[in-house]
């Protein structure tokens, strides 16, 4: 829902500071998905029967952080919309004794303050990072992609802000991948504090194997401090045109370091088609109401391959 911008204060350094605001890219045409998401935003892509978005919102308010800011594109105002009221369909399911629906769709809209912003033409995702500072100001605050689900019984963003309490230094959320995975990602390399705190040194975009740091890959939850801002309306367009995040993350790390943590949990890739399926599963066998029937179905198409 559209919302008024919410006050900013300095919150600079010091144990005290506090991470009150989210940023969910959601700018991104979803080509990967098409024809579905021609006139769905990938965003809104079920997870079983909630939309994908909805899953890192809610991370992001039991992470205790008041505000989220979208940023969208033009044909994305059904993500704003899904978080707005919808008192007409409230009424209808409440008439026909479905107040758990009605329970389901109150919940949506109530967990979190949505700031909404268009990011005009694409220009990548330091720009579209950019565009919050306005509602930022001078504050640390969260990145999360819209399409990086983790499961974890302590949500991944307040696992990392625990590290940036501690640190007071920007954060990256970390997982090792397989070698044959390392080109696909950004890679990091630095010094170990202990199995799950590294010093960031390096950050290398989608390194040729032999020439990555480590197989330690970026995975879409960032803690960021205001400096950031400063360092992306500097930093050159890369290919495409596009401002690149990590770009601007390596220069963050050069005068302020950089944390890298290697989360707790199980991450699912709900952009890519598999990572989707294997989101949906996984899910899904979490669910009481269908997890002995899908069980029972795995088997059977198991069986008869």
């Amino acid at each position: 829902m559209r919302s008024e911008l919410p006050k900013t204060g300095s919150t600079k350094g010091g144990a005290e500071s506090i991470i009150r605001k989210a940023v969910i890219p959601a700018a991104g045409l979803g080509t990967r998905f098409l024809p579905a998401t021609k006139a769905v935003p990938k965003e809104l892509l079920p997870i079983v029967d909630i939309p994908t978005i909805q899953y890192i919102v809610q991370e992001v308010a039991e992470a205790g952080i008041d505000t989220v800011i979208l940023i969208t594109a033009k044909g994305k105002d059904s993500i704003e919309d899904h978080f707005d009221e919808y008192p007409e369909l409230e009424l209808k399911l409440e008439r026909e004794g479905k107040t758990d629906l009605v329970e389901c769709l109150k919940k949506a809209r109530s967990m979190i303050k949505v700031v909404s912003i268009r990011q005009g033409p694409p220009r990548g995702l330091g720009h579209a990072v950019l565009c919050a500072q306005e509602v930022i100001g001078d504050e640390p605050f969260v990145v999360l992609l819209g399409d990086d689900l983790v499961d974890a019984e302590v949500p991944c963003t307040r696992q990392m802000m625990e590290v940036y309490k501690k640190y007071q230094k920007s954060v990256v959320a970390l997982m090792e991948v397989p070698d044959e995975d390392v080109p696909k990602f950004g890679i990091c390399g630095g010094k170990r504090i202990n199995d799950r705190i590294t010093e960031l040194d390096t950050m290398v975009e989608k390194p040729k194997l032999q020439d990555a740091p480590s197989k330690m890959a970026i995975v879409g939850r960032y803690i960021l401090t205001p400096r950031i801002f400063e360092i992306l309306r500097k930093t050159t367009p890369g290919k495409g045109g596009e401002i690149q995040l990590t770009d601007a993350m390596s220069k963050l790390m050069e005068e302020e370091g950089f944390i890298g943590y290697q989360f707790e949990g199980d991450r699912y890739d709900a952009g890519d088609k598999f990572g989707f399926l294997q989101a949906n599963i996984a899910y899904a066998l979490k669910r009481p109401d269908i997890a002995p029937r899908l069980l029972r179905y795995m088997k059977e198409v198991s069986s008869s391959r």
